[in-house]
């Protein structure tokens, strides 16, 4: 079926059931049904408002969608698939219209679509607002713990134990082995979305005259709105799998198909996921030949990437001496890039990508590209993040400096201490390429504006243990103009390409720092040069030089970054 699964599913749904059709195309192992995990992970705003208990949630968001109707104009028939704007947003739930923006602008950084807009589809809108009842899974329970689903959701003094750690603490402590890996988070979503699968038809259906499940249908067109939530392996769109909505006419729409029939065709298919998932994981950890460590290899945290690493923890690059510890490699990147656990390392990520996550990484610099959706950073400590980017999210970090080229405002969420935010600082030959082919718009800086919500999350039962009530998070403060430096990339790879600049404009303050240090440099330089002194005096002012020169290469973190232009 991997081979021939469109036509030969299309004649044999003529002869066959919608519910054999759909047992045949969950049956097949070539395209399994996998949840968004972009949707998930980077789609959940920490805004109490937005989360709704689970007893109302369907009858909240209905009501939602009548009010979102009602001010669209429309009849009460999600067909007529208005779009919703921010001011409708926080009219229907009561909330700030700057908040109503985020909710819009996160929901477009996470659509399918490529394109962005400031306003979305009502259906797409439902799906975003069901989802944020969705709680991550929470750590593994040791084996003489009760299980995770004897204590779930309720808040335990595990929680607190974690709260009071600091972010790189929490990853690379003992727990870490008990944390859930993204297999085991992917099967938690798809378990949710099973759950609660027959509300969210509920909430796109429309009704039309029939009696029972004949009453409530999805017409081919709110049906393809389920690919924010879904996606089949390969990539294959949901319309070309369901059998049910093939119309041998391309000038005719597909007729309505009840909603009752989808509903048993998702949950065959997440039933057959969720068995492939379980038969793989039984077969890792029984080809696992030591559980003493329990941190996940980068390898294995990037997929369709490679990776070449001479930190002690990494790959080491044994042909190519040019390539000295401490320096990360991070090629070949398809959509999406993951760095995970680093310490005292330099990463380059010198490529377009949509989505970028930062996790659990210490006194490091990390260089991103250009990135067409959001970067996410969590659980960071003494790191520098350098980004060109339409978004960026911050969570939980610590003595973090962020130099920054984003169209949005920075995303300050959880707890974080510290945190400094800088303009973008520096560049490479494909950098303005790559700024166009994501739609980044390097006219656009929002650096300095920073949006703060609360500390606690509510998706998260680690982040707020019991008693904690949510306040404010600590915002960023603007780097000191006199400590702003430009970051230079090493050409390793010899590329070439029109940028010879830095494509984001520098602000005054830091034009006119950067020229009082360069007015002071040469001044210091034309007075070593009249200095009437003999060959052992000029050598001991070198050498003093240089010894301080040394001192604040290591004392900044600008040692690392050495090393790499000592390997061109």
């Amino acid at each position: 079926m991997a081979d021939e699964p469109l036509d030969a599913a299309a004649a044999a749904a003529e002869a066959e059931t919608p519910s054999t059709a759909a047992a045949a195309a969950a049956a097949s192992p070539a395209l399994l049904l996998r949840p968004r995990r972009v949707a998930f992970e980077h789609g959940l705003l920490p805004i109490p408002k937005l989360v709704f208990p689970e007893g109302t949630l369907t009858q909240t968001l209905a009501q939602t969608k009548e009010r979102l109707i009602a001010a669209a104009g429309g009849d009460g028939d999600a067909s007529a698939a208005p779009r919703v704007g921010a001011a409708a947003l926080a009219e229907a739930l009561q909330i700030p219209r700057e908040l109503a923006a985020l909710v819009l602008g996160t929901l477009a950084a996470v659509l399918p679509a490529e394109e962005e807009a400031e306003d979305a589809d009502l259906r797409d809108v439902l799906l975003f607002l069901y989802i944020q009842s969705y709680k991550r899974l929470v750590p593994r329970a040791h084996k003489d713990s009760p299980a995770v689903t004897d204590v779930w959701p309720s808040t335990s003094a595990f929680d607190g134990y974690l709260s009071a750690l600091s972010p790189i603490q929490l990853v690379r402590s003992n727990s870490r082995r008990f944390m859930p890996s993204q297999a085991d988070e992917e099967a938690h979503q798809l378990s949710y979305l099973q759950k609660h699968m027959v509300n969210i038809l509920s909430l796109l259906a429309d009704s039309v005259d029939g009696e029972g499940d004949e009453s409530m249908v999805l017409t081919a067109e709110t049906f393809e709105h389920l690919g924010f939530l879904f996606q089949f392996s390969e990539g294959t769109p949901l319309s070309q799998v369901a059998t049910f909505f093939a119309n041998s006419d391309p000038d005719m729409p597909a007729a309505p198909v009840p909603a009752a029939q989808v509903h048993d065709w998702i949950l065959q298919n997440i039933a057959a996921s969720l068995e492939n998932t379980a038969e793989k994981l039984t077969a890792k950890e029984n080809s696992q030949q030591s559980a003493s460590d329990p941190d996940v290899t980068m390898a294995e945290a990037v997929t369709n990437s490679r990776i070449h690493s001479s930190s002690p923890t990494g790959t080491a690059v044994p042909n190519n001496q040019g390539h000295y510890r401490n320096t990360t490699f991070l090629e070949g990147f398809s959509k999406t890039s993951v760095v995970l656990n680093c310490h005292d390392s330099v990463i380059y990520i010198l490529a377009p990508v949509k989505y970028a996550t930062v996790y659990g990484c210490s006194d490091t610099t990390i260089v991103l590209g250009a990135v067409g959706k959001v970067v996410k950073v969590e659980h960071c400590e003494r790191v520098q993040i350098i980004a060109a980017s339409k978004r960026i999210c911050i969570a939980n970090c610590r003595e973090c400096i962020f130099y920054l080229g984003v169209n949005h405002q920075p995303l300050i969420v959880g707890d974080n201490h510290k945190l400094q935010v800088a303009p973008f600082n520096t560049y490479y030959p494909q950098l303005g390429e790559h700024l166009v082919q994501v739609g980044v718009d390097s006219n656009i800086n929002k650096w300095d504006q920073p949006f703060v919500l609360g500390v606690v999350d509510p998706h998260d039962s680690l982040s707020h243990p019991a008693g904690v009530s949510d306040v404010q998070a600590e915002s960023a403060t603007c780097l000191d103009p006199d400590l702003f430096t430009n970051f230079l990339i090493p050409s390793w790879f010899e590329a070439q390409g029109p940028t010879k600049y830095n494509p984001f404009t520098l602000p005054e303050v830091y034009w006119a720092s950067q020229r009082k240090k360069h007015v002071s440099l040469e001044d210091i330089q034309k007075n070593i040069r009249e200095l009437e002194l003999d060959d052992t005096r000029k050598k001991e002012l070198a050498s003093a030089l240089h010894a301080q020169f040394k001192d604040w290469l290591y004392a900044s973190g600008n040692i690392r970054q050495l090393y790499c232009l000592q390997g061109e």
